[in-house]
């Protein structure tokens, strides 16, 4: 009889294991669905919002024009737009390239040595702490009214963030860690390359993310002043003009493209620090 009684109550219990298991299955699907269409309920609500209050506040369009009138722009001067935003990302891509690969040596060497970074970090926040809008004039006498002071300036915009993320990662090796590693012969080359490399990565993402942001503004702030194409340029003409519903097309245009080069960003830091993020995913699944 008492075995007779135990199966069915094992049959309850794994009934109501399965039962939970499906319900946080069905709640982890939501959520994920959720979480995909919900920037874009986010930026349409955002959008409604901005709609109304113009309408309703009767702000004229030279003041700020609602996204109905900024989309009839868009429309209207399409090929300028999609000229000047190719050469802005041409100078913003090159310019930030540059960032990262300099940005990368140079946060290694400051992390990896105390006496690199006693002798240059004091430069490195010196020529931080300079305008980038001071240098664009500087430039221009330079090289001319061209792309260059705009890549040029996209990279001095975004090169601090990596070099000061890379720096941080590499420095902060546990000591016990190093120590190990000097006992079973591993040069100090080896300890930045084996460890601290691995161990700087989601710092160097993270300012990644960052600086490709910050190299938009950078470049078109240099195209504001010294060249003939890119969004900058377009936007004073605009400005030029009375069009404020142009100049707010150049600054979503830049928008959208700043936003396309952070998911690139982020789809490649998924694919590269998995390891980093394991135990959030574990939690977010549910502990599975």
């Amino acid at each position: 009889m008492q075995r007779d009684n135990a199966l069915p109550i094992n049959e309850v219990r794994r009934a109501t294991r399965s039962s939970r298991a499906a319900a946080r299955a069905a709640a982890l699907k939501r959520r994920r669905r959720l979480e995909r269409v919900l920037p874009w309920l986010v930026i349409l609500g955002f959008f409604l919002v901005w709609e109304a209050a113009v309408r309703g506040l009767g702000i004229a369009d030279f003041v700020l024009p609602p996204p109905s009138a900024i989309a009839q722009g868009m429309i209207k001067w399409w090929e300028p737009l999609l000229v000047d935003a190719g050469h802005t990302l041409v100078s913003t891509t090159i310019g930030f390239a540059f960032a990262v690969v300099l940005g990368i040596v140079t946060g290694v060497a400051i992390g990896a040595s105390t006496l690199v970074y006693r002798g240059l970090y004091p430069l490195l926040v010196a020529f931080n702490s300079i305008p980038k809008v001071a240098l664009v004039p500087v430039l221009v006498l330079w090289f001319g009214v061209n792309t260059v002071p705009a890549i040029i300036t996209a990279f001095a915009i975004s090169f601090f963030p990596i070099v000061v993320n890379v720096a941080t990662g590499i420095a902060t090796i546990e000591p016990e860690q190093r120590d190990v590693l000097r006992a079973l012969g591993a040069r100090p080359l080896d300890i930045v390359r084996k460890v601290g490399l691995p161990r700087a990565m989601p710092y160097f993402f993270a300012s990644l993310k960052i600086a490709i942001t910050v190299a938009f503004v950078g470049s078109i702030t240099a195209e504001t002043v010294s060249s003939e194409h890119g969004i900058g340029h377009l936007m004073m003409a605009a400005s030029a003009s009375f069009d404020v519903p142009l100049v707010f097309a150049g600054l979503i245009v830049t928008s959208v493209m700043g936003i396309a080069m952070y998911t690139i960003a982020a789809a490649i830091e998924k694919r590269t620090t998995t390891w980093a993020t394991r135990g959030q995913n574990d939690l977010e699944n549910g502990g599975h």
